[in-house]
């Protein structure tokens, strides 16, 4: 589907964003890969990362989604959206609300308003579990976020484009800032115990990998105004710290501001109106806005009433064995 085609990618000097284009790059998926982000020095550093970061093929485009028009510049003879830009931490959203408003929801309008305007094919916006029954600002601004590329179908009219859907996921594996290469840096400095906030603790994890490789998939099944969940596997948070240090003992200090102890993908709200496939879930629009987003109930099928995907209830398990290799493969 991406043959001969220019992909922006929001926020694309983030974990997420180097690896899809660095995937669409080394398997000449596409003609063009933009990336679109408001540091100047991280777009330098990427550059001078890895050879294929310098790529002719690839540009760097220095821009905040804050900025209605200058996504507007920025989508010119772009065919395929991926929106990956966010502020993404729980804590941060509790002290600083307005700003992860500015960029998580107006951000969103601004990404489907500019899409609009240009006629791009296929926007697919990255959500998260948090945005199911959110308890956090951050879940809040990502379900916002969710309903803004869902309702955007709506506009579409006659030409038929561009098509818009979500990807919702759990946490990737050692992403930027997430709880892996803290424990890790902890560990090289030598503390004498891991910060665990509470030891029932469950959550949803999948690789960087995966994610990449789903979003892709789920750009070339997409019809417009689904929210697409991948089956993906749980662990206990006490597994990850035994994964990563064996011989430290744990030190609870207590849930943060906005956390959850487990978190949700699909909740039981949501069951009524999506469908199950082979590795995945399809979470349908209450509201028909056009043709395709009508998925025959033989495409997939219906969950049962009062079915909720949540971390706690999964039945697919991470063991601190596994949880073991996938650090060592991830760290190479």
């Amino acid at each position: 589907m991406l043959k001969n085609k220019t992909v922006l990618i929001t926020g694309g000097t983030g974990s997420f964003g180097r690896a899809m284009a660095r995937k669409l790059l080394a398997n000449n998926l596409c003609q063009k890969v933009i990336i679109f982000s408001r540091d100047e020095w991280k777009q330098w550093e990427m550059q001078r990362s890895e050879p294929i970061f310098g790529d002719p093929r690839i540009r760097y485009f220095l821009g905040d989604v804050r900025d209605a028009q200058r996504l507007e510049r920025a989508f010119r003879d772009v065919h395929v959206v991926i929106h990956a830009a966010a502020l993404k931490q729980v804590p941060a959203a509790e002290y600083n609300p307005t700003e992860f408003i500015k960029t998580n929801i107006l951000g969103a309008m601004h990404v489907v308003s500019a899409a609009v305007e240009r006629g791009v094919e296929r926007v697919i916006a990255l959500s998260t579990d948090k945005a199911c029954n959110p308890v956090n600002l951050y879940g809040a601004t990502k379900l916002c976020s969710d309903k803004l590329f869902v309702a955007g179908n709506a506009y579409v009219g006659a030409s038929g484009t561009p098509r818009l859907a979500v990807v919702r996921y759990g946490n990737v594996l050692g992403s930027r800032g997430s709880i892996i290469p803290m424990w890790q840096k902890m560990v090289s400095d030598g503390v004498a115990a891991l910060p665990i906030t509470d030891t029932r603790m469950t959550r949803f994890w999948i690789t960087l990998s995966q994610a990449v490789d789903f979003v892709i998939r789920m750009l070339d099944k997409m019809r417009g105004g689904e929210i697409f969940v991948p089956k993906i596997p749980s662990m206990h948070l006490t597994d990850l710290a035994q994964a990563i240090a064996p011989d430290l003992p744990l030190e609870v200090c207590g849930i943060r501001p906005g956390e959850k102890v487990h978190e949700t993908l699909i909740s039981v709200e949501d069951c009524r109106q999506s469908l199950e496939f082979g590795d995945h879930y399809v979470v349908l629009p209450q509201v028909v806005v056009s043709q395709w987003q009508v998925y025959p109930h033989d495409m997939g099928k219906k969950l049962p009433e009062g079915f909720c995907y949540s971390s706690d209830t999964n039945d697919q398990w991470l063991s601190v064995e596994e949880l073991r290799q996938i650090l060592i493969s991830s760290s190479r």
